[in-house]
């Protein structure tokens, strides 16, 4: 299927534009770089929301069904990031699942559809929350190592203070609480320099 292929560095560099046509063709290393490039925002997305690793994969995997279904129509206009539509049908295809589940309840008018995927609404929330994401990254590609991986260890990986005192070599779950929590405030610090701007 269109996802089932592991992902490597891929040193091929395109415009979302093209990225889309790569799709629509089929060509793997724009598959690749879709994928590296937005599965960790969905998995987020996902296990924050009561969901898991395999849920993110199949969520995932019907989004870019869906944009690679739009991508071979010739009067399609992707008018956002490839990262904000998928973040967009990703949130409604998880919402509509976890109210099939009874996890969670929507409305009848809110269920996906494939022709109206997302409103204007939608898009707008997304878009901000793509520029906050994108405000995160360079914070965390500012912050530098080893609080970069420290962080990223608790926060996405969920390790817990033994497991990183373990990895960081600190001498106690003490010590490598209080380094994250430094880690954490500096991060904040740089967010909200960014933020504010």
């Amino acid at each position: 299927m269109l996802l089932r292929i592991k992902v490597k560095v891929v040193k091929y560099e395109a415009s979302e534009q093209e990225l889309l046509e790569g799709l629509a063709s089929n060509r793997r290393e724009a598959v690749e770089i879709i994928y590296k490039n937005n599965f960790n925002m969905i998995l987020s997305m996902i296990k924050n929301n009561n969901g898991s690793y395999d849920d993110a994969k199949d969520i995932f995997q019907e989004a870019m069904i869906i944009l690679y279904e739009k991508s071979k129509q010739s009067d399609f206009q992707l008018s956002s990031q490839i990262k904000t539509f998928l973040y967009a049908v990703s949130r409604k295809l998880w919402l509509k699942k976890l109210s099939r589940q009874g996890r969670f309840y929507i409305s009848s008018d809110a269920e996906v559809e494939d022709e109206n995927i997302f409103s204007n609404d939608d898009m707008d929330a997304v878009k901000q929350r793509e520029d906050t994401f994108v405000m995160m990254e360079t914070a965390m590609n500012k912050l530098g190592e080893p609080c970069k991986s420290l962080l990223q260890a608790y926060y996405i990986y969920k390790k817990g203070m033994s497991e990183l005192a373990e990895m960081f070599n600190y001498t106690n779950t003490d010590n490598a609480k209080t380094q994250k929590y430094k880690c954490l405030m500096r991060l904040k610090k740089l967010f909200f320099a960014q933020y504010n701007k």
